[in-house]
Formats: structure tokens, sequence, C-alpha cells
């Protein structure tokens, strides 16, 4: 068992929650007998990972109130499994076409069986919470038809459902702390202490569920343990060493004591005027010249866009991380073929247009352990998707930002030896955390650079952990502040406004020193990035090998300054950005059950697409154009394309795709004239030819940026069908529209 460091004063995101601490507990082995009947479930379906982290801290929430606790997927436990607990939490968020995700599924259908007993949950107490995007028509859905289902079969609904919207000023946390608040007075009274025992106070480090060892010298052969490179000594372009110090304060441009913490608090809180337009960004396109209009970037910081012009001097051309193949159940082996950019160099953009190659392109000697996907059909060993669906890929860290943490939290001594994960309870199923596949005889620089997510912006449990590994009782103290509910605004100024990472964190507050043990607890584990396969019909077909496959994928690179003046760049996108071709990645593929008469070539297709929301369009109209030539369908009508983006000099993606496949396209280019002009008001011109279709039956596929888009669109469909004469007003058209017509929705 690992010794933990003395812990100083925790803050957790829970941290306003009442504690008593001034009682005394009991021995443990009297404790366990007590306790035996404090027994919680918590279950989650999480398709990113959200879900999985306000699960987490729910456990944590639990664990604090001395239960026993088991944090499972949905699809891990058995319906009998429900009723052995007292209560059960569920937490699952919506996706797609107001779909459960997919670790929550093969749980969703058992519920469905129509064998089961109306009653057979009786005894089951339960909450549930749940994520969504109220940019999605089905927002929530998912949790809603869950506690339907149960309620249907008898369960009782002990604490009112929560519900989160990442459309919220403060995200997830805009409801989530409030509804954990509940649940713990909910628990706190239901399930009361035994006398003489508190609740877990808030400066004791909970157990972490996994620490990482030094493996044992005869698990490891000569040829599984690899000799690393020397860490290179860190230079700029100029050949001169950097100063670290000075790197991590390089925003405060030229001014004296820019190494000092203090002096950057007081330079940033000499601007509030900034701190409050990074807050009101519908108002920004007008207030500033230049503005980021919500409609085309969405989820970009907007207080004065005129200051984060780009340059490319964040990743240098020659890095990339090392092409190993990760052991990741389910995935495939596959290679870069292409790794073009589809806009100009000169425009704010960079939308790449990957073609990645996947199948028997590779000897089997090289090739050794395909495993396929349950939910991926195969033939010989051959990939197959279909339109609409989603390609997985695995982004990695890079090697200087790796060697950055080494040497700041002083493992360079042990950062080349190998280590394996141990769980630290008997109770455990697993033996390394879910979603981390390291290699074989990892070494600690391996689960850095290929498991751990260093660089990610850091959930406010990541500053209560960090907090134990501090004696500065400055640092401490403003970890603890930013670990707290009621400095929201503080810890949203620190990190999400200035996309601060969780290295540059650990920068600024250099007195901290996590123990490699904790690795596991402190840094979140890497997840696969996903994005809309581009490719579909004939594009599938990979001409240079029979049993080979080609996915296309069309990716809007994330990358842009922040009030730092730090160029910014997301973990996949700068990955991305660094994959040659004949690099070989890890690949899975998500099912997304497009629908099948959005693939029939004899129904008439309505498609709204703004942006690189054309990836899954292209993909839905190369397969229609393939069954059709296949069938040698003739009585076809052609398909109508709104499309929008920003320039059509820049920003017209696989425009002689459209010339191609014969489709109509409507273009809604928004700066290209005075006014801005989007795919909403090209619909509400042209509402004749919409209706049009709408009398033909059509099927209507929107796909895009979420935000304020989709529901700009839909709007604009309803009033098309009002102007029309297909409903008498916008609330009739509604219901029709959505009663009537296969509507197919794919926003992120």
């Amino acid at each position: 068992m690992t010794a933990f460091l003395p812990p100083p004063c925790e803050s957790s995101s829970l941290a306003f929650l009442p504690m008593a601490m001034d009682e005394p507990t009991t021995a443990r082995g009297n404790e366990d007998q007590t306790l035996g009947h404090r027994k919680i479930l918590i279950l989650y379906g999480s398709e990113t990972g959200n879900s999985e982290e306000c699960a987490g801290d729910i456990e944590r929430l639990a664990r604090r109130l001395h239960f026993q606790t088991v944090l499972e997927e949905m699809d891990d436990v058995e319906l009998s499994d429900l009723l052995q607990y007292p209560f059960v939490v569920f937490v699952v968020s919506t996706t797609g076409q107001g779909e459960l995700p997919k670790n929550a599924r093969k749980f969703w259908k058992s519920l469905l069986r129509k064998r089961l007993p109306p009653n057979c949950f009786r005894q089951l107490n339960f909450t549930t919470f749940g994520l969504g995007d109220s940019s999605y028509f089905q927002y929530n859905w998912a949790a809603r038809k869950l506690h339907k289902r149960l309620e249907q079969l008898g369960a009782v609904e002990c604490l009112a459902r929560g519900e989160a919207d990442e459309r919220h000023e403060d995200g997830i946390d805009g409801t989530f702390l409030a509804w954990c608040l509940t649940l713990r007075t909910y628990l706190e009274k239901v399930f009361p202490l035994p006398l003489g025992l508190s609740p877990i106070p808030l400066d004791v480090q909970l157990t972490p569920k996994f620490t990482i060892q030094l493996a044992e010298k005869d698990k490891v052969t000569d040829s599984g343990c690899k000799k690393m490179p020397e860490p290179k000594v860190e230079v700029d372009n100029h050949g001169r060493t950097l100063d670290r110090e000075a790197a991590i304060y390089s925003h405060v441009d030229h001014l004296p004591h820019r190494n000092t913490l203090r002096y950057e608090h007081e330079v940033e809180g000499r601007m509030p005027e900034q701190h409050i337009m990074a807050r009101v960004s519908n108002k920004t396109a007008t207030d500033w010249p230049g503005g980021v209009d919500i409609l085309d970037r969405p989820n970009v910081l907007r207080d004065v866009p005129t200051k984060y012009s780009l340059d490319d001097s964040a990743t240098s051309p020659d890095e990339s991380p090392p092409a190993v193949m990760l052991p990741i159940p389910g995935s495939w082996e596959a290679m870069v073929a292409t790794n073009n950019r589809m806009t100009p160099g000169s425009h704010w953009q960079d939308v790449r247009h990957l073609v990645i190659r996947v199948g028997e392109l590779f000897d089997e000697d090289d090739y050794p352990s395909r495993i396929h996907d349950d939910d991926t059909d195969t033939d010989a060993g051959r990939l197959y998707y279909t339109p609409g669906d989603v390609a997985v890929i695995y982004p990695k860290n890079f090697a200087q930002d790796v060697q950055a943490l080494i040497d700041l939290m002083n493992w360079g001594d042990i950062a080349d030896q190998v280590f394996e994960h141990i769980p630290q309870s008997d109770d455990i199923p697993r033996k390394k955390p879910r979603h981390c596949f390291p290699l074989k005889h990892s070494t600690l620089r391996d689960l850095l650079t290929h498991n751990y997510d260093i660089t990610c912006i850091p959930r406010r449990t990541f500053f209560t952990e960090i907090a134990h590994y501090t004696e500065d009782t400055t640092h401490k103290d403003r970890l603890r502040e930013f670990a707290d509910p009621s400095h929201s605004d503080e810890f949203w100024d620190y990190t999400s406004r200035p996309r601060r990472s969780i290295l540059e964190v650990l920068q600024d507050f250099p007195s901290v020193r996590i123990p490699y043990q904790h690795i596991p607890s402190i840094f979140p584990v890497i997840r696969g990035r996903e994005y809309s396969i581009a490719s579909g019909g004939d594009l599938m077909n990979d001409n240079q090998h029979h049993d080979g496959a080609i996915i296309e994928l069309a990716v809007a690179l994330v990358k842009y300054k922040t009030v730092l003046r730090k160029t910014r760049q997301g973990l996949c996108s700068r990955y991305i950005a660094s994959l040659k071709p004949g690099t070989k990645i890890n690949i899975t593929i998500i099912p997304r059950n497009v629908p099948s008469t959005i693939l029939n070539p004899l129904k008439p297709l309505l498609a709204i697409a703004p942006g690189t929301g054309i990836a899954p369009i292209r993909a839905i109209l190369h397969h229609r154009a393939a069954m059709t030539k296949k069938h040698n369908v003739k009585d076809t009508t052609r398909d109508i394309l709104f499309y929008g983006g920003r320039n059509r000099s820049a920003d017209f993606l696989f425009e002689s795709d459209w010339k191609k496949l014969d489709i109509n396209v409507f273009t809604a280019f928004s700066r290209d004239q005075t006014s801005k002009v989007y795919v909403q008001d090209r619909l509400l011109e042209n509402y004749k030819q919409v209706c049009e279709w709408l009398l033909k039956d059509c099927v209507i596929c929107l796909c895009g940026s979420s935000g304020k888009m989709p529901e700009a669109v839909r709007v604009a469909l309803y009033d098309c069908m009002v102007k029309g004469g297909l409903a008498t007003d916008r609330e009739v058209a509604k219901s029709k529209f959505h009663k009537i017509f296969v509507f197919w929705e794919e926003v992120w």
C-alpha cells in the first residue's frame, strides 16, 4: 500500500457542504459492522467522459459519508444487481438522436424486455441525473426515458431528477453542484450516521482507486524494457536555451517582475472590462470590430477577438508523438494516407482532409491483434461502416510537454523505468483505470505520453487533489479557492477563460510535488475524439488494396489565442496536425444508426450543413449516388443541399463533389457581403423549394456545430411551412414536422 503524504485541508468540488468534524470516530472493525447496510450503486452511461466524471464526484461524496460505493458502467451490471442496494444513482448523457450512450445500451435493452413484470423493481429506490445540450431537439431524452421506464417497472424515485445543460453559462456545474447538495441532504436524512461517527473530513485524502508502482524485475524481460532516448535540452528556434520561468509568464509583454505569480494576478486584475466581455458573448460581434459571430464559431472566446490573431509557432513541423500502437479493444490499425489542409493558409481556420487506410494494408506479422467491435460489421478482416458513423482517433501527448512535467515533478530518475497499475482495493474488478490501455512494460514516460492527459483544462477535483501535495500555505489556499464552488468566477477566469492546461497550472504552482504513485488519481485518462466520417459509397473502397477500406475525415482544428496571448490548440487537433502520411494510428468506429430512409435514393433529400457539418452529409450523398448506380434507379429527384460558411473562396468544402453528384446547392457565405447571411436565411428565401420537397415526403438532415445554429435552422423550417401554407403557425408546423417527417440531426 502506498504511503500518503500528510494532507492539508482539502477543498473538493463539494466543499460548500457542511461537515460534522467534531465527533469521534469508531474503530474500523466496529465501523464495518455498523455500516454494512450503507451501500450505494452508482451507474453511468457516458460517451465522452462527462457523465463518468460526474458519477465519480457523486461516489466521492458518498464515500465521505461512509457509504460502501460501487461505481460501474450501466452495461456492466445485471438488472438483478439493482435490488442488492438500498439506493441507486443513475448518471446518463444523451447522444445521437436522443439515445443512451454506447456503454448503457445493453442495460437499456434489458429494461425494455416485455417479459419483465410491471412491479419487478418496486423495492428499488433511485434517482437520476442527466447530461444534455439544449441545442439538440432531443435534450436530455436519455435520462427522461430511463426515468420513465424505471417507474413503469415499479421503481421509486426518492430524489427528483437533475438535468445539466452544457449551454449553461457555468456548463454542467451550473446544475450539478446544486443537485449534489440536495443529494447529500437526502442521504444524511435517510441514512443517518451511527452515533459517534462523523463524515470523513475534507482534510483527509480519500484512498485512490489505483496507484502505479515500479514493476517487479522478474516481470520485465530484457526485450520488454526498451531504452528511452535521453531528454532533449529545450531550446528555441534560435538555438537559445529556454527560460522556463520566463516562458510561464510570456504573455506579460516586456514588463518588469513578470516572473511572479502575484504580478500576473495584479495585471489581470486591472482588466475587469475584459473579464466582463468574456462572459457576455452574444454582443461581441456588434460591440467589437471584427468580432466573431456566435453562429459561425460558437465555442471560441470572444472578449476582444482582434487580440487573438494566430501564428503557427505552437507546433514545430518536425515534432510528433511516437507512432506506437496502443492495445485498444475494438480498434483497427490504420495508416494516414494524406493529411491536407482544405482552407487557404491565410484563412483563420485550418480544416484538414484526412484520408486513412484501414484493413489488409499491413502484413499479418505487423497486424497481429485486430479486435473488432461488436457493432462493426466485418468480413474476412475487412472494416465496414455506414454513412453517419463516427471515427474515433486517439491522441497522444508531445515529448516536450511530457519532459516538462517530469522535470517539474522531479521524476527524472524513474521516468524510464517500467511501471504497473495497482488497484487499492480487493473490490475493484479491474487491474487498471477504465479507458486506460498502456503498452506492455510501459515506462512512466510511456504512460504520460500515451495514457494520461496532461494538457487538458483541469476540473475542480484536480485542484482538490493537488492541494494535498504542497506545503506552501499561499499556494494551498489559492488551490482551495479554485476548488470551492463559491468561487466559481475565479475558477472560470483562471481555467476556462485563458484555457489553462493542467501542465500550466502545475507550472504556476511550483511548490506542488505529486507523488508519481498517484498519477492515476490526478491526471485524467486520454480519451478518443470523435469525428464524423466524410466518405461513403465508392469513396469507401481502397483501390490499391482489395481487402482494405478508406475513411475520410474533415476536421476543423481547434487553435486560437486567449487573454494570455498564447496560442491554444486542442490535444487532438495538435496531434492530427502533426500526422504525416505513412503514420500508423489506432482508430475505432462508433455506429450512429442513420435511419434507412435517409440512405434510400428513392426518397428526396433536403440536407443542411454549415462548415464541417458537411462531412456526414457528404458520406450520405455519395452513398445514395452509389445505390442509385448499383440498382439502376432512374426516377430519382435531385437532392438539395443548403451549405453555409464564411467565404466562398476559403470555406466551400468539397465543392467539386457537388458538381460530380449533380447536387442542387444553395450557399450562404456570411462574410461575402455587407449583411451576414446564414443557412436559415437561405431556407426562408427558398421556402417554395423547401415546401415542394416536404410535399414529396423528403427526408431531412441537419449536421454542424451545436449552439444556436440547430435551433435557428429548425425554426426556419417551421416558418417555411407556415409561409408555404403547410401549417397555420409555428407551433403547428413544429408538431407536424417532427411527427410526419424523417429528421436526422447530428450536431457537436
